[in-house]
């Protein structure tokens, strides 16, 4: 498996894939092309034998100067459980590093399980809401009305570079 940044022509081949590897939910519009022209540093393809097979879109905030955020995340449904994610998110914190931050956050929907318990697992934190939704914290209308979220927040501060 080979990790490289993302290019704006990534778009075309990743946009078509979204929706079918959320499960037919309409994710497709949550990722326009603009973060793959613009966040090339901090945003980074998986592929394996030529196919891509999972990326991540992340940035480094420009209002909060130790942080950074990850706006989407996707692996392949028949290569998922291969650590394919895992490095996807370890290629990002080594630039979040080198870039002097030490705050990644993230933001997932309450339906998404899935997401909630791989970013527990990567050592996240839940920020506190102010509801709580199947014991989860939640944020009600975070993104607009009945647009409810979990916010996740983790600290690098005692990160130290992973290699590959």
């Amino acid at each position: 498996m080979e990790i490289r940044s993302v290019k704006g022509s990534d778009y075309y081949a990743i946009s078509p894939l979204i929706n079918e590897w959320w499960g037919g939910r309409q994710m497709s519009d949550m990722l326009p092309k603009l973060f793959f022209d613009h966040f090339t540093k901090t945003s980074f393809i998986a592929e394996k034998e030529g196919e891509i097979v999972g990326f991540l879109i992340g940035i480094l905030s420009q209002s909060q100067s130790n942080e950074a955020y990850i706006h989407f995340v996707g692996v392949h449904p028949e290569y998922r459980k291969n650590d394919i994610g895992r490095h996807l998110y370890h290629q990002f914190f080594n630039v979040v590093h080198q870039n002097g931050r030490n705050i990644v956050r993230c933001v997932t929907s309450p339906v998404n399980k899935t997401s909630i318990a791989y970013h527990l697992k990567m050592g996240f934190e839940m920020e506190e809401g102010d509801k709580l939704m199947d014991v989860i914290s939640v944020h009600s209308d975070y993104d607009g009305l009945n647009q409810d979220r979990v916010l996740f927040v983790k600290q690098l501060s005692n990160y130290n570079k992973v290699l590959f």
